[in-house]
This record gives structure tokens, C-alpha cells and sequence, in this order.
């Protein structure tokens, strides 16, 4: 009994590390926020502004965005936080999705801008060629686990 108490106290103890692992790896990896001065280069020349809210269909306990979105023709800027996660992307999506299944029937149709690194504001490079008009929202997925974690209206 002593035996079987000790095999399951380690493996529950072995499980919940590689949880924490996960969770707390990005956040000790995470690239600094951009400073507020460059953001707000951002956002006076935005073209379209939007806003992450932590209330969405899809959001939930570990899987939130929330604050600003400011979108130019070159540069897509956000002022706020992340949930931390692994494997962030950024993508532009043609319509205003609010969850994972709304998300996944429109994913080929949208565009992957580039990585999330930091979980408390990021600027992103707009590629050379992609029209923001093109696109009505911006999505925050993680990749890794097939995951909604925000989007924003702009359009």
C-alpha cells in the first residue's frame, strides 16, 4: 500500500511539473514589452483601432487577451496583456471571431502576421504586400494547443 501511495504521489507530482512547466516557461522566455513611446508611435498613426476584451465566448481563466489593438498599413501594435502561453501567432482574420470554432472555420482564409512574444503589448510587422483593409480583426491563437485566446474588431 506504502508502495502504491509513493508511485501515485510521483507521478501526480511528475504531472502537475510538466503543467507548470508549460505554463511558466513562456512567461520566463518572454521578450520585454515595447517601449510605451514606440506603441504610442503606433497608435497616432493608426488607421484602425480595436480591443482585446477578456469577456469573449472563447476567453476563459487561462485563455484572455485584453487592451488595445492599433492596426497601420506596416505595423499592428497592442497595449495591454496576455494570458502567458506557448506558441503564439497574430493573425488577420477576415471577420470578428470569438472562439476557437469560429476561429478554426475561417483559419485558412486568414493571414498569419508572425510570432506573440511578449504578454504585455507587442508590435508586429505588417508584410511587405498585405492590405489591412483586406481583414476586419486581429486573433490571438496558440498554435502549439489549437487554442482561441483573443481577437479584436477593427474593421
Amino acid at each position: 500500500m506504502r508502495r502504491l501511495f509513493l508511485l501515485l504521489s510521483h507521478i501526480v507530482t511528475f504531472v502537475a511539473g510538466i503543467a507548470l512547466g508549460i505554463y511558466l516557461l513562456p512567461v520566463l522566455v518572454a521578450e520585454s514589452a515595447p517601449p510605451p513611446t514606440a506603441v504610442l508611435d503606433v497608435e497616432r498613426s493608426a488607421s484602425f483601432r480595436g480591443e482585446f476584451r477578456t469577456d469573449l465566448k472563447g476567453s476563459d481563466l487561462l485563455h484572455w487577451g485584453e487592451g488595445e489593438v492599433f492596426v497601420t498599413p506596416r505595423q499592428i501594435a497592442h497595449r495591454g496583456r496576455l494570458s502567458p502561453g506557448p506558441d503564439y501567432k497574430l493573425y488577420l482574420a477576415p471577420d470578428f471571431v470569438d472562439d476557437e470554432a469560429s476561429f478554426l472555420a475561417i483559419k485558412e482564409k486568414s493571414l498569419r502576421i508572425g510570432d506573440v512574444k511578449s504578454f504585455s503589448g507587442f508590435i508586429a510587422p505588417v508584410p511587405e504586400g498585405v492590405d489591412v483593409n483586406s481583414y476586419s480583426a486581429v486573433v490571438i491563437w496558440c498554435e502549439r494547443f489549437g487554442k482561441f485566446i483573443s481577437a479584436a474588431k477593427y474593421r
